[in-house]
């Protein structure tokens, strides 16, 4: 092998190898008095939302703001606050965009009937496809239909004539 080719070699190797590096990920453990505190813990931070990243959940995300509310999270589950003290005071703090599940409110209406109009209006424009197509589908046979009666009335008048 030449010297070039294996050069070659060893920086695609090394560049794979650089790729293929886990991602930084972070770890935290925290303690809990109870397992109950641990699953209650991991439930919100599946369900709430990084303020700072697109779609991103507090478990998935590496964010100094996401590490600070998990850090908040393990204050208030440790302090004995309920689940609704602890979505409250996430609200208040950081507003409705960290909860995945907003819920039904004059500010969120939006949010839950344009996904449901937008679903309806695509179902009723399916409707009105299909029976355009089926309409036009059945005039096409009728006039199909027709001409070949056309041309059977013709041959027969034919066989007649002679």
């Amino acid at each position: 092998m030449s010297i070039p080719l294996r050069n070659a070699f060893r920086l695609l190797f090394l560049g794979l190898l650089l790729a293929i590096q886990p991602a930084g990920a972070v770890i935290e453990t925290y303690e809990f008095d109870t397992e109950l505190q641990r699953q209650r813990y991991q439930d919100f931070i599946e369900e709430l939302r990084c303020p700072k990243c697109q779609n991103q959940n507090l478990a998935g995300s590496n964010s100094p703001i996401s590490a600070d509310l998990r850090r908040e999270l393990h204050r208030l589950l440790l302090e004995g606050k309920s689940d609704t003290e602890i979505i409250d005071y996430m609200v208040s703090r950081y507003g409705e965009f960290v909860l995945y599940r907003p819920p039904l409110n004059k500010h969120t209406l939006a949010l839950w009937i344009v996904p449901a109009g937008l679903l309806m209006l695509g179902a009723i424009a399916v409707i009105l496809l299909l029976r355009r197509r089926t309409h036009i589908d059945t005039a096409a046979d009728d006039e199909n239909l027709h001409q070949q009666a056309e041309q059977v009335l013709a041959r027969y008048q034919r066989e007649e004539e002679k």
